[in-house]
């Protein structure tokens, strides 16, 4: 039989807490769960292992449809073949689950917005940094005017790339025909949101004036 390791012992008793604690007391609600599921939010967050929406939103288990990935990124409706991991699981939410909203939560450190400012994956190999200096190149535009504005070094400059990533991922949204048509419609609403790890603290961003805001 094999040992297992002391992270993999942490999760297992973390599993049991959670079925003593979480599933136990919920179980109506999980053998409902097992017939289907209808989240009204479609969350889009970064794979950072410091913001988890379920935990962030405390919500129940079935809330919210979650899609994580670096640096909360949607890249812009292509069909190109290949394999649209986000944009399969967009369209799942928005044409299968019919979610009402979606969420995109930049946040606060974020080592692949970072990346993007100092472009310090340009130019690696596939497996060494080049599949996350592809998936950045996203960011490249709204880059631009952060360097030369403020350079690429130092808080406000990295805030200022974290916060720009989250209003590409909205406009790169909108280029989906889905979802602009249900937006048009008035049957789906998307938001820009921003948090900061070092606080805790939610920011919403207000589309119109380009500002984000404590919520």
């Amino acid at each position: 039989m094999t040992t297992a390791s002391p992270v993999l012992s942490d999760l297992i008793e973390g599993y049991r807490q959670f079925r003593q604690n979480g599933w136990e007391p919920e179980r109506e609600r999980w053998s409902a769960l097992s017939e289907g599921q209808q989240p009204a939010v479609m969350v889009i967050a970064c794979s950072d292992s410091r913001v988890d929406p379920s935990q962030i939103f405390n919500v129940r288990p079935g809330e919210i449809f979650v899609v994580r990935n670096v640096a909360a990124l949607v890249p812009p409706f292509e069909t190109t073949p290949g394999h649209h991991g986000v944009s399969a699981a967009l369209e799942f939410a928005v044409q299968v689950l019919r979610v009402r909203e979606i969420v995109v939560m930049g946040h606060g450190m974020c080592g692949g917005c970072q990346a993007a400012l100092t472009q310090s994956m340009r130019g690696t190999e596939p497996g060494k940094g080049g599949f996350i200096a592809d998936w950045i190149e996203m960011l490249d535009d709204a880059r631009q005017p952060i360097a030369e504005q403020m350079g690429t070094t130092g808080r406000d400059a990295e805030r200022a790339m974290e916060q720009a990533a989250v209003k590409v991922s909205l406009a790169n949204l909108r280029s989906f025909p889905c979802v602009r048509e249900k937006e048009g419609r008035g049957d789906l609403t998307l938001r820009g949101a921003f948090f900061a790890i070092s606080d805790g603290v939610l920011h919403l961003l207000d589309e119109e004036s380009g500002t984000f805001s404590p919520a």
